[in-house]
């Protein structure tokens, strides 16, 4: 992974166009880490999902559509981001951005 992504306070997770997880950032080994934190590269999505979940995988990879939706988790606000990447202009997989969202966030118009 691009060593600046490594520092950023976001979790980044990364899988290929089959599912499985081909990269993770350090903040998502850490937010994974129950699960096996650094030891999920190489293994497979599916597994850790309901078939709801896996059927908007399945789409969002088909479509090129992205999944954004916010969660609340331990009382901290969160930004989930889920789109698949390209190569050659095709679905290669799908990335994962995991926020947590201040109490107090701004949120400005500029049309």
């Amino acid at each position: 992974m691009v060593e600046w992504l490594e520092s950023l306070p976001v979790a980044i997770t990364v899988s290929d166009k089959a599912g499985n997880i081909i990269e993770m950032n350090a903040h998502s080994q850490q937010v994974f880490q129950k699960y096996g934190g650094k030891q999920l590269i190489g293994k497979h999505l599916y597994p850790c999902h309901q078939s709801d979940s896996i059927a908007k995988m399945e789409t969002m990879l088909s479509q090129g559509s992205a999944n954004i939706y916010t969660i609340e988790k331990h009382g901290k606000k969160k930004l989930i981001f889920q789109a698949p990447w390209f190569k050659e202009g095709e679905a290669g997989g799908l990335v994962e951005i995991s926020m947590v969202l201040p109490e107090d966030m701004p949120h400005y118009v500029r049309d």
